[in-house]
Formats: structure tokens, C-alpha cells, sequence
């Protein structure tokens, strides 16, 4: 297991190195910042050198990627162009509101998930079973954004039980966030992320139900919640946590469009509006964040096959 770890750890890093060369080349291609201060008639040529200069924009591109590099081996993200923080303390300042959002969004839809693809796939081919399918081809249509609108309609606009945006009521004291402030964007995300998940449960189960150990199993007496939660869902659970290691990166990404809607303060509206702004520091941070997410889920997904099923003999994979 420590062997398998480190090759993957190794070709992680090997990977992500790829990913900033790639990100940066895309940085450099769309423009800098002294591209949109020359646009300003008032700014004159000789104040956009001395920009250029500070920024360090001035250099071949090639120094520039690896004075980059080198910050960031170093904890340096480098500072914003527009706030002039230290990117790193502006993803530490929204790394938790983006965190208990995705941890919130990712139990729910686990939970959803597997009680409603295990209950379909045991109920196969009953209304109930099509009408869950139905419900789960309908979550992974609706794209998010207008779900999120259609709840805020209702729930804040038309009931007015829930808040529409932010993560607490500023008037209140103290910090953090407040739970009627996380229920629609957590919804949202879950939703969104659970019709997908609901669907892929249902097949591995239908497929572990249908092999001929299980009717043995159940030709021996054995109680049939015995039967589906010990033996069936066992056997399952290597396409569960496949469909659960590749929802992480999903919630990552997919967060960044509802934190604007619901201005909620994390990382997808910082990002946003970095983007908004030009401000390739706080981009470039966060696209090797984003990166750096998807490889350790990978990663750790691939360790949680060797928990769930021992006969996986990880160290022959390579």
C-alpha cells in the first residue's frame, strides 16, 4: 500500500507539473493587466512600463513561469492585482465557507443517493422503482443554476422562509455560517450531484442482485435485509466510491457558479470575480487548487478500493 501511495503521489506531482505549464500558457495567451490600463487614454506609456515592471511582466515568459514556480515551492502565491493581498490569505479567507458548503452538499447527496438507488434497484421495474428514475433524470437535467433560481423564487421570494444570498445575518453577532443561510445552496449542489449518483447505485446493485451467489445466499434462509446490506451492498461498493471519488471534483467545480448566485463568500466567488477583474494571480491559485483537489480524490479513491475489497492487489496495477 506505501509503494502504490508514493508511485501515485509521484505521477500526481508529474500531472499537476503539466497543469501549470498548461495554465500559465493559457494566462499568458488571453492577456495581462497592463492590457486593460492601456486601454485608458489617460494612462500614459511611460507609468504602463513601470506597472509591467512591478508586476514583473516586463520578463520573457519562461522566467516569469518559473519565478512562479519557485513562490509557490516557497507558500508564495504571489499578491492580487486589483486588492494587492497575498492570494494565499485570500484563499484562506474563503477556503472554509467553500468547504462547509461542499462537505454539507456531498453528505446530502451520499445520503439521497444511496438509500433511493438501493430502494430502486431492489423495487426494479415498480412505479416506485420508474419514479425514481424519473426524479433522478430530472435532477441531472435541471442544470443548477435555474434550480437555484426556481428555489429562491419560491422559498425567499414568494414564502419568504429562507434567505436568498450571503452566509449569515449580518446583524447577528459572532461569525460563521448560519443554517438557514446553507440550505438552498447546499440543495442545489446535492441535487444536482445526487440524480447522476442515484442512477449509477441502482446499476452496481442491480448488478450484484442478479448473480447466482446471492441466489444461493438467499436460497440458504438469509433475511433479506441481511441479504442486501452485508452481502450485495459489499459487493457494490467499488462502483460507489468511483461515483463518489468523481463527485468531489464535480462539487468543486460546480460551486463555483452558485456561489454567485447565492453570493455565498467562498472560493467560486472569489474566483469569479478574479476573473471578472483579470487578476491572473488569484486564477493561476486556484486553478492549481482545483487541480490539486481532483488528483488527491483520485488518488484517495483509488485507496479506498483496496479497503473495500481486498482482493484488489493494488501493487500488480503497475
Amino acid at each position: 500500500m506505501a509503494k502504490y501511495i508514493a508511485k501515485r503521489l509521484l505521477y500526481g506531482l508529474i500531472t499537476l507539473l503539466g497543469i501549470t505549464i498548461i495554465d500559465f500558457i493559457l494566462m499568458n495567451l488571453v492577456g495581462n493587466p497592463i492590457d486593460i490600463l492601456a486601454s485608458n487614454p489617460k494612462v500614459s506609456e511611460g507609468a504602463l512600463k513601470v506597472r509591467a515592471h512591478e508586476l514583473g511582466l516586463d520578463r520573457p515568459a519562461w522566467q516569469q513561469y518559473f519565478i512562479w514556480i519557485g513562490q509557490i515551492l516557497h507558500g508564495n502565491f504571489g499578491f492580487s492585482y486589483k486588492t494587492y493581498q497575498p492570494v494565499s490569505q485570500m484563499i484562506l479567507s474563503h477556503l472554509f465557507p467553500t468547504l462547509i458548503l461542499m462537505g454539507t452538499a456531498l453528505a446530502v447527496s451520499m445520503v439521497i443517493a444511496v438509500v433511493f438507488g438501493i430502494y430502486s434497484a431492489v423495487h426494479v421495474h415498480t412505479k416506485r422503482d420508474y419514479s425514481i428514475v424519473f426524479l433522478a433524470f430530472l435532477g441531472q437535467s435541471v442544470p443548477g443554476f435555474f434550480l437555484a433560481l426556481v428555489l429562491i423564487y419560491f422559498f425567499s421570494v414568494r414564502l419568504g422562509w429562507l434567505p436568498s444570498s450571503g452566509m449569515r445575518n449580518l446583524n447577528d453577532p459572532g461569525d460563521g455560517v448560519q443554517l438557514r443561510y446553507l440550505i438552498l445552496p447546499a440543495t442545489v449542489l446535492a441535487l444536482s450531484e445526487a440524480g447522476n449518483n442515484i442512477r449509477y447505485i441502482r446499476s452496481a446493485m442491480l448488478e450484484i442482485l442478479n448473480q447466482d451467489y446471492l441466489r444461493t445466499v438467499k436460497g440458504k434462509g438469509v433475511g433479506r435485509r441481511i441479504l442486501i446490506y452485508r452481502h450485495a451492498l459489499r459487493n457494490a461498493l467499488i462502483p460507489i466510491v468511483t461515483v463518489f471519488g468523481m463527485e468531489i471534483p464535480g462539487l468543486f467545480g460546480g460551486s463555483v457558479i452558485l456561489e454567485q448566485i447565492f453570493s455565498w463568500p467562498g472560493l467560486g466567488l472569489m474566483t469569479m470575480n478574479a476573473i471578472l477583474q483579470r487578476d491572473y494571480p488569484v486564477i493561476m491559485a486556484t486553478c492549481l487548487l482545483s487541480a490539486v483537489v481532483v488528483l488527491l480524490a483520485n488518488i484517495v479513491t483509488d485507496i479506498l478500493y483496496a479497503v473495500v475489497d481486498p482482493t484488489v492487489k493494488l501493487g500488480k496495477q503497475f
